[in-house]
């Protein structure tokens, strides 16, 4: 059975580091990457041995575009995000190629590969952003709200939820990746009272109780991203984490992994206020998306077999 890559499944670490880069169009920009990326687990693997840290895991995703150079067959659902909304409530599409994600205990070691992978892939990348995030407080967000509590625990589960499976059988353990980075505007956040930031978030601020329904307005963001198909909620794996400094921008680097891509579509339609009832999140009016896109994780199997 062919295996994820390391960062998907397991719970995200204490730090985490996110990388969206553009392919560069040097001769041999696709075979770099192709290396870069076999390499991968193998750059894990050494500093792992060389620093005693185990709780270190990456994974390495591509969007549409790259994916169709680095590779013959297409995922089913692989395709580039869209611009959402309209106006201060919108999303606009990153171009951005391909997406690094780490995660570990320590900083400095997320670091360390950050900087072996940029090595390995040299000039056949430019870096469009780099965001290094870290667990604040008791797993909240920067509004004071904790974050991912409907993030399952059981690791079967968030297998079945992130993993593409036989329906498209050459990408079996490939996951969707949806990655936006939100600037928070903290300062009009803080204007409201407990309960005016609790009906914008549809939970307790205190111990993330959802609000009873009679009291949970549509607009609240558990409102618009709970959504059920045939009886079923769907979901997706989140490995978001706060990032920023103290004093500029700071905000969640929304980080997701899911066994279909039309999810996140589902999702965000109702956020940025695409499915015609005339509502949008109310938490959009406090934080805005500065970097959105989708990239495939293919699966480790996938990449072992991408020898330089």
């Amino acid at each position: 059975m062919p295996q994820p890559q390391s960062a998907i499944i397991p719970h995200t670490a204490t730090y985490g580091s996110f990388i969206s880069l553009k392919l560069g169009d040097t001769e041999n920009s696709i075979a770099i990457v192709r290396a870069a990326s076999h390499r991968l687990a193998s750059l894990i693997t050494d500093i792992i041995a060389e620093h005693n840290e185990p709780s270190l895991a990456a994974s390495i995703a591509f969007g549409s575009k790259a994916w169709g150079q680095l590779a013959n067959a297409q995922p089913k659902q692989l395709k580039p995000f869209a611009n959402l909304g309209r106006g201060d409530i919108s999303a606009k599409s990153t171009d951005a190629d391909i997406f690094f994600h780490c995660h570990c205990n320590a900083v400095g070691i997320n670091f360390l590969l950050c900087q072996r992978l940029l090595a390995a892939l040299s000039d056949s990348v430019r870096v469009i952003d780099e965001t290094h995030g870290f667990l604040y407080l008791d797993n909240r967000d920067l509004t004071g709200f904790i974050d991912g509590t409907e993030n399952p625990e059981d690791t079967q589960e968030r297998c079945d939820i992130a993993l593409i499976g036989n329906e498209d059988s050459d990408f079996v353990a490939g996951s969707y990746v949806l990655a936006m980075r939100f600037v928070h505007n903290l300062e009009k956040w803080g204007s409201l009272n407990v309960s005016e930031q609790e009906n914008i978030i549809g939970r307790t601020k205190a111990d993330s109780i959802e609000l009873d329904a009679d009291k949970l307005p549509e607009t609240a963001h558990i409102s618009r991203v709970v959504i059920e198909e045939n009886g079923d909620e769907l979901e997706i794996l989140r490995h978001s984490m706060p990032y920023g400094k103290a004093s500029s921008d700071k905000g969640l680097f929304f980080l997701a992994y899911s066994k279909r891509l039309d999810i996140y579509e589902k999702m965000l339609a109702h956020m940025y206020g695409e499915t015609g009832d005339g509502l949008h999140d109310h938490l959009m009016d406090f934080s805005k998306a500065a970097e959105s896109a989708y990239f495939f994780a293919p699966s480790q199997d996938l990449l072992n077999g991408w020898a330089e």
